[in-house]
């Protein structure tokens, strides 16, 4: 199975995976108590420092070490649950986990405890996860940079004076920073994949209703999706096979086919077509386009072909998703806007007041643009298997010292770390990011490649196989948790 099968060597600095976990926790050389403390010792020392992380914004102690001493005692007693049995996992303050309040990133929401796990994070309990706490996000998932004024700006752990990416910054903080493997995430616009390109980690949007959303902040419900940041392509796929399939609380999950991780360790890319419409891909930072180029002609080296395609109305589509989107987060929060609309921060504040001009002439006409952009996507993907794209325009930009405390509004660089992610958003089809490489400065790149309606396997496994061929970096800041030292 996909825990069990040997682990490559991968190229450059290796990260911790669910699998290393899972062996030292077997062979007895650590327990998920000793691992536990670890990781506790980790998000306060992470928060504590000059500037603080901010990946994790809260991590109830004892409720970390309750789960850490059941699993233990499993383990003593030859009863573990699987390979995530006592593994550390962040999950991102959108979707419910008991005993936290969900914020959403806000300083207002999540004044009391969820009543009920959401069923991603049921699912990751029931198969004996050790959810770490809740991780922070940009403020009700408007913005793509993982600012917040509420809770502290998430840091880049590739380089601190830099931007995570959003909104499931935290997560993608958390993972590059070694507190955990894998952490939840959710992704109505990109916010997935920006962060996990930004911080140098894999980042799964599945396909629209693989997943369910129950129990999942419903800001943007006809986009939004919730799927896995991980360190590696494995350790995506398993959290990937623990969250999706059908869930009666969600019927939009109800007609899917099976799961699958069909050929996952196939290394060869025969009968594999990667599209790429090149001025789409070549519309990025001349560092995005150079390292991404790099990895396609190492996956054609692998068996892969490559075939130029054509897409239609990108611009249209942008717009549509921008209409889309903020209509919907607008139509979520109609009932805080008298009490609260003060208490967010201002960036939010100014995107809100930008939605509420929108109407329901411009929703409609967004719609017909939608309907046209999944036609479009559906023509190209019947001559290819994959579309591949770099994973944002730029790289992670610097935070701007005077965009804190207060925040900041930037659309013009929104745009370039959005340009590659709406599209698998609109038309509801998955998509990944996955390391390909980095730029001179030592920021991560990421590539992106968009499939076929349920097809998350065709992605993950590209995914294994660029990870035998880019060398991986170690971020500036790293917590080895399994050897208790930080780098």
């Amino acid at each position: 199975s996909l825990s069990q099968s040997p682990r490559q060597s991968q190229p450059g600095f290796s990260f911790a995976t669910v699998q290393d976990y899972a062996q030292a926790y077997r062979s007895g050389s650590i327990t998920p108590e000793q691992v536990a403390h670890s990781v506790l010792q980790a998000i306060t020392d992470s928060n504590e420092r000059d500037p603080a992380l901010r990946a994790i914004i809260a991590c109830l102690h004892e409720d970390v070490l309750a789960q850490a001493r059941a699993s233990t005692q499993r383990f003593q007693a030859g009863q573990a649950l699987g390979p995530f049995d006592g593994v550390p996992v962040a999950v991102k303050d959108e979707v419910d986990q008991i005993p936290y309040g969900t914020t959403v990133g806000t300083r207002f929401l999540g004044q009391q405890p969820a009543s009920q796990d959401s069923t991603v994070v049921a699912r990751m309990r029931a198969a004996g996860a050790m959810l770490i706490g809740k991780a922070n996000m940009h403020e009700i998932g408007i913005g793509v940079t993982g600012l917040n004024p509420h809770h502290g700006t998430v840091r880049n752990p590739y380089n601190t004076a830099h931007y995570t990416g959003g909104s499931s910054s935290g997560p993608a903080a958390a993972v590059a920073a070694g507190l955990c493997p894998v952490a939840i995430g959710a992704d109505g616009g990109g916010s997935i994949r920006i962060p996990a390109s930004f911080c140098g980690v894999v980042g799964l949007k599945p396909t629209y209703g693989r997943v369910s959303e129950f129990g999942a902040a419903p800001l943007d419900w006809s986009v939004a999706a919730s799927g896995p940041l991980a360190a590696t392509a494995r350790d995506a796929a398993l959290a990937y096979a623990v969250m999706a399939g059908p869930d009666p609380n969600d019927p939009g999950t109800l007609r899917q086919p099976p799961v699958t991780m069909q050929d996952f360790d196939n290394l060869d890319l025969s009968g594999l077509t990667l599209g790429v419409y090149m001025p789409w891909f070549n519309h990025a930072s001349p560092s995005m386009v150079e390292a991404c180029s790099a990895v396609l002609e190492q996956l054609k080296e692998l068996g892969a072909q490559v075939r130029e395609i054509v897409i239609p109305e990108l611009e249209a589509a942008r717009v549509a998703h921008v209409v889309t989107i903020t209509s919907e987060m607008m139509a979520a929060l109609e009932r805080y806007r008298g009490a609260h609309a003060r208490d967010y921060g201002l960036d939010v504040r100014l995107s809100l007041a930008l939605a509420q001009a929108f109407t329901s002439r411009d929703y409609i006409q967004a719609q017909r643009v939608r309907t046209r952009t999944i036609a479009h996507f559906r023509q190209a993907l019947e001559q290819v298997n994959v579309i591949v794209t770099p994973a944002t325009g730029i790289t992670a930009p610097p935070i701007p010292p005077d965009a804190l405390p207060a925040g900041e509004s930037d659309l013009s660089t929104l745009t370039e770390l959005m340009r590659f992610a709406i599209q698998a958003n609109l038309t509801g089809l998955p998509a990944i990011s996955f390391p390909a490489g980095y730029a001179a400065d030592g920021l991560p790149v990421g590539l992106q490649a968009i499939g076929r309606p349920w097809e998350e396997h065709v992605l993950l496994r590209l995914t294994h196989v660029a990870e035998q061929i880019v060398e991986r970096q170690a971020p500036q800041l790293h917590y080895k948790i399994l050897s208790d030292t930080v780098s």
